[in-house]
């Protein structure tokens, strides 16, 4: 392996995230070789000995980037302090750990990524990239014009803005409709708040494509792994 910065080291060996790596070596918790090192600069290769918070680690080599049609009752944690089911029993036959890319609420069902490359984590999450997520969103009542021009614009939740959103009716019934919203943020209940915003509840709610990757007819509950075409598009 070519020699390169120690926190892509770190993501790539599913340490935690790029970002996340960085705070791990500026807080003294990685030593190579046997000694502390606090330099975002470091750059290391195969040969070394890495540890984090002693523990030795090594970049993974077999890489696994997978789209599941996450059911509702699933949280998207390893662990649930409830005893809830977790996204990772529906992907059990994979024996490598996996994370999630973003993350869906237990309410929430459809397209989840996950992966064990955390630099590729990296590259899709980060908000420079912004990378559309599509929902689909049963609410009650009728979606107006005007309150379609407020998502649009951005409306406050949890004390700040969200950016501009593109909205669409996509089927009118009787006392509700079905609603399509597109944003490229990931903040916690994002489209649930946004929606109550301007007065309607969140039915159901279900996440159909993100980037390039579309849930198409994958059954609720199972998984596949991205194609090289889907993969090569979003790290784009």
């Amino acid at each position: 392996m070519e020699e390169m910065r120690l926190q892509k080291y770190l993501a790539m060996a599913n340490v935690a995230s790029r970002r996340a790596s960085e705070r791990y070596i500026l807080d003294g918790r990685v030593k190579v070789n046997g000694a502390l090192v606090t330099e975002l600069g470091t750059k290391v290769t195969d040969e070394d000995v890495v540890e984090v918070d002693g523990e030795k680690i090594s970049v993974v080599k077999k890489k696994y980037y997978i789209m599941l049609n996450k059911p509702q009752g699933y949280v998207t944690t390893a662990n649930d302090e409830f005893g809830r089911k977790t996204v990772f029993d529906l992907v059990g036959d994979i024996k490598d750990r996996l994370f999630p890319i973003g993350r869906l609420d237990a309410d929430t069902e459809g397209l989840l990524l996950l992966t064990n490359d955390g630099d590729f984590t990296y590259k899709i999450s980060h908000p420079s990239h912004s990378i559309e997520k599509v929902y689909h969103a049963h609410i009650s009542g009728i979606l107006t014009r005007q309150e379609a021009d407020m998502l649009r614009r951005g409306v406050e939740i949890d004390g700040r803005y969200t950016a501009p959103a593109k909205i669409k009716v996509i089927e009118g019934l009787k006392h509700s409709c079905i609603v399509e919203v597109i944003i490229c943020e990931g903040r916690n209940r994002q489209v649930r708040k946004m929606l109550d915003k301007v007065g309607h509840r969140v039915l159901e709610l279900k996440r159909v494509k993100v980037g390039n990757v579309s849930l198409g007819n994958l059954p609720l509950g199972k998984w596949r792994h991205l194609t090289e075409s889907e993969i090569n598009i979003l790290q784009k």
